[in-house]
């Protein structure tokens, strides 16, 4: 599969490098206003392919996206030190007017991989944009909340993540969910499972885990002053997906008809991903305050959303 991305820089790169290296994309073109700096990155990619796959890594233009079945969006400005993700729309909207035009004028049949934060909003403004269906618009949404959640459960119970399963719903950003009510080890609920390895989910343990979930952004950004690598490993995660048809649940982010309470509002819930794009969307069972806390999150997005002037 062809793959195209626009915006080269960290995270763009980052989606790149993970989509060469894994030889999930035969074909990676990064796209950049900034023509060199794409450039750059897809030469400096391609010196790393030898090593790993036989993926073709090159730059080009908006019209290099021909023929391509998946585009990364991931142009836009970044996130500064201390800003959430919301202060970040005004100033992504408007990038993402002339990006999204150009993209479905060279690349008329691609999935549009949204990455661009705020994510979920990027994801409702992108599938007004484009006009295609929600299903063909996925945000990248708390598929990295995800990750982390679970590694963190992982360490915790000092089991591998992978057979860890829990989700983060709702909103990639300060009203994110973790579905503490439904996570499983193997087939086994998370509490009967960490009794029976010594590492009881107690309530400190719960707020640690919840603080490494949620702050984890605000932690990179404060290091080193974005976050790159994950989200490059879970958009090559979602490419694969598609691209195998694996029909695989991930939490991903698309513009949800009905959801808490709320109509056509687009946040996380675990997806079935395929070839088609999201052909279906899970709707976990949640104790009461998860419940209350999914619609609060939905609500936020909503009125975020609906404030905005396309």
């Amino acid at each position: 599969m062809k793959v195209g991305i626009v915006g080269a820089g960290m995270v763009g790169s980052a989606a790149g490098y993970a989509l060469a290296l894994t030889g999930t994309a035969a074909r990676v073109v990064l796209v950049d206003r900034n023509e060199k700096l794409a450039l750059a990155q897809a030469q400096d990619i391609a010196h790393a392919v030898p090593f790993a796959s036989s993926s073709v890594v090159e730059a080009g233009g908006y019209d290099a996206l021909a023929g391509a079945g998946v585009v990364i969006l991931a142009a836009g400005v970044g996130q500064k030190p201390g800003e959430s993700r919301l202060d970040l729309l005004a100033r992504n909207a408007a990038v993402f007017a002339d990006v999204v035009a150009q993209v479905r004028a060279a690349a008329p049949e691609a999935i549009l991989l949204v990455a661009s934060n705020p994510v979920d909003i990027m994801t409702d403004i992108t599938t007004r944009l484009s006009g295609l269906p929600p299903a063909r618009v996925i945000g990248s949404g708390t598929i990295l909340d995800t990750a982390r959640f679970r590694s963190l459960l992982g360490a915790h119970l000092g089991i591998s993540p992978q057979s860890v399963h829990a989700y983060v719903l709702g909103e990639h950003g300060d009203s994110e969910v973790l579905a503490w009510s439904n996570a499983r080890v193997g087939s086994e609920p998370l509490a009967s499972v960490a009794a029976q390895l010594g590492a009881p989910i107690t309530a400190d343990v719960r707020a640690r885990v919840d603080a490494g979930v949620r702050r984890a952004a605000y932690t990179i950004i404060e290091g080193k002053g974005a976050t790159w690598y994950g989200i490059g490993a879970g958009l090559a995660r979602l490419v694969q997906a598609i691209a195998q048809d694996e029909q695989t649940v991930l939490s991903v982010s698309i513009r949800t008809a009905h959801v808490a309470g709320r109509r056509d509002v687009a946040l996380s819930l675990p997806r079935v991903l395929g070839a088609a794009g999201v052909t279906a969307s899970l709707h976990p069972a949640l104790d009461p305050a998860e419940t209350e806390a999914l619609a609060a999150s939905a609500a936020v997005l909503k009125e975020t959303t609906e404030a905005l002037d396309l």
